[in-house]
């Protein structure tokens, strides 16, 4: 079974009594390879596959900002702040897990809140034939489901969840899913008040 989130709507993941919320899997799942396209659209550069990326930013309770994602090889780490680790970085979309970020949800009193994002580093900014999926996991829990079903922009990058601390009990999940113009925009937009440059993989 799994429950659906709907945009801005915000649920509570559920905590065993006695018990922390363990580890939270973070799964981003999509089509690499777009459906074929008129002989103008392959000049364009639309018959090329997708790659994206997933990632998050995160605030600590210290006040220590950052960001966990392959650009920049950043992937993080769950033995030590900010306990959010990027498993790999999928460049095809051909791997059958697609990309994990992994939560340490015990460390939750350490964690204020988190948002995580996908980008399309490479391919065409058409996010309908990406056909992405957001798949939240933990232990002794129903999946939660955060699909991006709303397609209507050029833009390259998505918010897709934001995760708050909750009485360094829970974290509350909300569906995002709106589209900026990259990273700075998508900052900008949840005042996360970072300094950004350029970076490659």
């Amino acid at each position: 079974m799994a429950i659906s989130l709907e945009k801005g709507r915000k649920v509570n993941l559920q905590k065993k009594e006695r018990t922390g919320l363990g580890e939270i899997l973070v799964n981003l799942n999509w089509n690499s390879r777009p459906a074929k396209q008129g002989f103008f659209a392959s000049l364009m550069g639309g018959g090329k596959g997708i790659d994206l990326d997933l990632g998050c930013l995160y605030e600590l309770k210290n006040g220590r900002k950052g960001a966990v994602q392959a650009l920049g090889n950043a992937f993080g780490s769950l033995k030590e702040p900010p306990y959010i680790a990027l498993d790999g970085d999928d460049r095809t979309g051909a791997v059958t897990t697609g990309e994990n970020l992994r939560i340490d949800g015990n460390r939750i009193a350490e964690i204020k809140r988190i948002l995580v994002y996908t980008f399309i580093y490479e391919g065409i900014a058409n996010w309908q034939q990406a056909d992405a999926t957001v798949t939240i996991r933990y232990p002794g829990a129903e999946d939660l489901i955060v699909k991006m079903d709303d397609y209507n922009s050029s833009n390259i990058m998505c918010g897709l969840v934001l995760l708050e601390n909750v009485n360094d009990e829970t974290f509350s999940v909300e569906k995002i899913v709106q589209f900026y113009k990259g990273h700075e925009a998508l900052d900008q937009a949840f005042h996360w008040g970072m300094r950004w440059k350029a970076g490659r993989k």
